[in-house]
Order: structure tokens, then sequence, then C-alpha cells
């Protein structure tokens, strides 16, 4: 008679994920990585858990944006027999509620998310990494499987002469002035660099944007100069091609002193507001002890799969450089988490990024310009719609702006759009699908848009190639 001693089979313990950052990134490679089955530990420091998004970035600014927005329009429209006055009462309350606001979310969307996510940890504390598989906080060491590196990125400074002790604001710290102030010099062309300007002149302070080049220097200059005309209609000073020497303090103002075409110039304000770019968090994260790699600005180095240049380190979000808004960032957490675990190998940028900037008009885009479908090889056409020829936009009594639409001329496929216009950023989507469906300019014309939407504008758009709107009825298409 034989018999067989009883096996116990002992399971593998969890791959163990040292995730490096508390911003979206870093939230959505927690998730991804506890979904799949790993144990996870967060190590945060700087700004609270959340990161720059719902803190001191896209919740802040965009309920403070709305809020100049209602005093705006309660100063101006274009409705006859209708009287409407709007003012800011009370600039602390509106802060008030703003810091409000970011509470409950950080508390809702980012702390009760991860509380209950099985094998999850979270430390408060600034990491260190020491090797590709250990992280040092508050002097204890950490062994990891995997690092996913997602600690974001801050505002830039500039190298101008006395601008130490002049001092400055950033969105962050002008996100939180309790006084509204009577005058500002916005430093800057990008998106944060206009969202702020256009905010804070809307709540009644004298705004003037000070740019080295010009609006939205990345685009072409139909964009950015479109909305310049718009600003400046609502008193925004915008001052282009000027190359900032110094800044002194004199009678209380802040003076920034400039050349522009060989001849000085001098802007004066209340506050200098610095929105001139990104840096990333990478400050004494001990990369170089663990293999990791930077660019010559200081992000980290990662492939196409996010995969840094030590094996078993990954980088997500901002600190990787690239597009930084928050749905990159998150998506690029869950395709770190995910292909560091798994035998998965998702790029980082598989499909065009929808982007915005919410000033009033909005900007929105997505894909290729005519410029970058030339330079890609395309045989590239634009067709451009004034917001004159969009009924909803007539009956709303606004038609600022444009819809312009990019196709191949050999194959007739949507390659991308622009779009400047009020409430554009709703129309992205219905362009991010027909690109990544490989829509035709003639599949668009087919589709049946509701009639008094904004959206109609999109098969306007595309009937634009072949026809002139102007000779079309309201509804016959």
């Amino acid at each position: 008679m034989s018999t067989k001693k009883n096996m116990s089979v002992v399971p593998s313990a969890p791959p163990h994920v040292v995730i490096v950052g508390g911003g979206s990134a870093a939230f959505s490679a927690a998730i991804t990585a506890s979904e799949l089955g790993a144990r996870v530990t967060m190590i945060n420091d700087g700004l609270p858990i959340g990161g720059t998004c719902v803190n001191v970035g896209c919740v802040p600014s965009k309920t403070l944006i709305r809020a100049a927005d209602v005093v705006h329009r309660a100063q101006r429209h274009s409705f006859a027999g209708v009287e409407t006055s709007g003012r800011v009462s009370d600039f602390k309350q509106v802060i008030a509620q703003k810091r409000a606001l970011v509470e409950e979310l950080r508390q809702a969307k980012y702390v009760d998310v991860v509380a209950d996510l099985p094998r999850f940890t979270r430390i408060d504390g600034r990491a260190r990494l020491v090797s590709a598989t250990e992280v040092e906080v508050d002097g204890r060491r950490l062994l990891a499987d995997k690092i996913i590196i997602a600690t974001g990125a801050r505002p830039a400074s500039l190298p101008i002469a006395g601008l130490g002790e002049v001092g400055y604001l950033d969105n962050e710290s002008a996100f939180e002035l309790e006084a509204l102030p009577t005058s500002m010099l916005v430093v800057g062309g990008g998106y944060i660099a206009l969202e702020v300007a256009q905010m804070f002149a809307r709540f009644g302070t004298k705004v003037t944007i000070v740019t080295r080049s010009r609006l939205l220097s990345r685009e072409l200059p139909d964009i950015g100069d479109g909305l310049a005309t718009f600003l400046v209609e609502e008193g925004v000073a915008v001052e282009n091609h000027v190359q900032i020497e110094s800044v002194e303090r004199e009678s209380g103002e802040a003076v920034l002193h400039g050349q522009r075409d060989g001849e000085r110039v001098t802007f004066r304000a209340e506050h200098i507001v610095l929105a001139t770019g990104r840096v990333p968090n990478t400050d004494a994260l001990g990369l170089d002890a663990a293999g990791v790699k930077t660019d010559d600005r200081g992000f980290i180095r990662v492939n196409k799969h996010l995969q840094a240049t030590a094996p078993g380190v990954w980088a997500a979000g901002d600190v990787a450089g690239g597009e930084m808004f928050v749905h990159t960032a998150a998506a690029d957490g869950a395709r770190a988490a995910r292909n560091a675990l798994s035998d998965a190998s998702l790029l980082r940028s598989g499909q065009p990024t929808p982007w915005v900037v919410f000033t009033d008009p909005q900007v929105a885009g997505i894909g290729m310009d005519e410029r970058q479908a030339s330079a890609a090889g395309f045989d590239a056409e634009a067709a451009t719609l004034p917001m004159s020829y969009v009924p909803r936009a007539l009956a709303a009594r606004d038609t600022r702006g444009f819809i312009k639409l990019i196709r191949d001329r050999k194959t007739d496929r949507l390659l991308g759009a622009r779009i400047l216009a009020p409430e554009g950023s709703e129309l992205l989507m219905e362009l991010a699908v027909a690109i990544r469906g490989q829509l035709t300019i003639a599949e668009l014309r087919e589709l049946l848009h509701p009639y008094l939407t904004l959206s109609e504008g999109i098969k306007l758009a595309a009937i634009t190639f072949g026809k002139d709107v102007s000779k079309l009825s309201c509804c016959a298409t």
C-alpha cells in the first residue's frame, strides 16, 4: 500500500509596485495595478493628494473662469430689451467657494477612491530612488518589483534680472489671491497665460499680456491672432514680440523693462504672473542612482511604452514630457501600470489627442493642422467656416470665431481640426471619433446633425470643401 504526502502549494506573493507621485497619472497607475493584483504603495510629497489638476490646475481654474464668465455676460450681451448688470462684490468669497470645491473633489475623487483598494498603502513623504528596485522615504527603504514615477511638473520661472527681488505669481499662487488686483502683467502666450489673463480681466483687473512671440505660437497665426482680437475687444492689452530684460519695483508697482524691434518698452502693474511653461519634478529623486536618464530639460526619458532607461522603472504623465493634460496623464498611468505588470505593450500616443484652451471663445483642436499634415506627406487641404454661418451661433447672437477642418485630398479623410468658438470644445469628440474611424469628409457631410445645435457647424464645415454655404438655406444642406 503506497502513501502520498500532502503537498501544500504556497501562493506566490503579488508583485509590489511603488508609485512615486500623487496626481492623475499616479492614481490611474495605482488603480490599474491594483486591478491587476499587485500590491501598491503610493508615495506623495509636494502638492496634496490629487496633484496639479484638482489642487492648482483644472478644477480651480475652470470654476474661477466660469465665475468670471457670469460677471462678463451680465455686463455685456447682444439681446435687445434685456437689462442686466454684474460685479464682484466679495472676491474673497469667490476664492473660498473655489477652495471648498477643491477640497470636496480631492476627497471624493482621490482620497476616497483608493481608500478601499486591496493591498494599497499610501505614504506621505519625500521619495528617493536608491536603485531600480529600492525606494527610500523618511529613512525607510521599500523593495519594489516595479517602480512608476509620476511626480508631475510645476510652473517654470525665467532668468529675469530683478525678478527674485520684485516677486511674481504663477497660476498656483494667482488662484489663491483673496483681494482682486487692480492691474496685472501676464507673461506668456500659452493656454495657462490666456486663461488666467481673461479670467482676471473679466473679474475687473486691468490685464496686459506680454509675449516674446505671439499668442498660441505653436498654432498657425489664424488661431492666436483671432483670439487676440476678441481679447482686445474685452479690454485686455496684448503686447507681442517683447524681449524682457529686467523687472523692478517702483511706487508700489512691478515695472517690466524690455525691447521690441530695437525699441525699449516698459509695462507696469500691481502683479506679475509668469506663465511660461512647466518644468518636471525630478529634483532629488535619486534618478542617477537608479540609472534613470533625463533629457536636457529634466524630463524622464521613456520609450514608446513609457519604460525608463532603467529596467523595472516606468514614468507617466507630465514628468515624462510631451502633452501635459490631465487626460493624457491618466491614460499614461494606466498604460504604464499595464505594461509593467503584464505582457502588454501599449503605446503612449496611440491616437490623436484632443486639447482645449478654456478662453472665451474657446480654442480646441485635434489631429494635424494643414501645415503639419503637409509636412507629414499628405496632400492637405483646409476648409474654414466662420461661425456666422452656423444657425445656432446666429440665434445666440455670438458668431465669434470659426471651425476649420483639414483633409487629405487623395483619400478625403479627415486629418484634423481647429476650432475657435464659444463652447467649441464640445465639438471635439465627434471629430475625434471621425479621425479614429478614418471617416471621410463626404461621410461627415452625410451624418444627420440636429438643427440649431453647435454640432451642425461640423457638417457645414465639411460642406464648405465643395460648396459655398452662403448659397444654402438653413436646413437644406
